[in-house]
């Protein structure tokens, strides 16, 4: 296979994992995020396991969909290709660290006793699950928005790896997303509305059509990808 094609249908199987692993992870986590007693519950939940393990998924492909294409769109503006792999990493530590407050909540529900303060344990479980809602809203809102959405967005309208019109949905719905995330921030919309849901929607767009586009046709010819191929081919070497 073409080096590039290979770069681009890898970069788009990466993303495919960014929605394969995101959505489950909801369904996973369901007893935990909409039961206030959940934690009184006693036992140890390996649904919620499973749950963390699809986001752990989920940080690593969010991570590779940014390395991968680095080499390419370096070339375009290095600064800014820097910065939309910094916002993966900053947005994948942001969602394991929502993990780490879902598994405590299981490690205490698990040691629950005979005798347990039961009002300690249901604040403790509250204050980790508030945590965690914070951390959904900080990383797929706000990194996403301007890392996947404007940066990126910038990074293939700029370099016409992908149709102009295309790149254009990430640079309107990434900041639409972002907007998005601080009327949540101060109390204006509520988290999962349907005012934010309104205000994302361009930003899913967006990356659900670079996912498809580029597993199905891969990169569009550019100027910026003049001596690539035998790029790689030397280093290999």
């Amino acid at each position: 296979m073409d080096p590039l094609r290979k770069t681009s249908l890898i970069f788009g199987l990466f993303f495919a994992g960014t929605f394969i692993f995101s959505i489950p992870a909801l369904l996973f986590y369901d007893p935990v995020l909409n039961n206030a007693d959940y934690i009184l519950g006693g036992g140890f939940d390996t649904r919620i396991s499973t749950g963390a393990l699809f986001e752990i998924l989920l940080a690593i492909c969010n991570i590779a969909t940014a390395i991968v294409i680095f080499p390419i769109v370096k070339r375009v503006k290095e600064a800014v290709a820097l910065g939309y792999v910094a916002l993966r990493i900053v947005e994948s530590v942001i969602i394991l660290a929502g993990v780490i407050s879902l598994m405590s909540i299981v490690t205490l529900r698990a040691s629950v006793g005979p005798g347990a303060d039961t009002n300690a344990l249901t604040m403790a479980g509250r204050s980790l699950l508030a945590f965690h809602d914070w951390t959904f809203l900080l990383g797929p809102q706000f990194c996403a928005g301007f890392g996947t959405g404007l940066l990126l967005g910038y990074l293939m309208y700029r370099s016409g790896l992908v149709p102009k019109r295309m790149a254009l949905l990430g640079l309107i719905g990434g900041p639409l997303a972002f907007v998005g995330g601080v009327l949540v921030l101060f109390d204006v919309l509520k988290p999962m509305s349907a005012g934010l849901f309104a205000l994302t929607a361009i930003e899913i767009a967006w990356e659900l059509s670079i996912m498809i586009y580029t597993i199905v046709k891969g990169f569009r010819p550019s100027p910026v990808l003049d001596g690539y191929g035998q790029a790689r081919v030397f280093t290999a070497e």
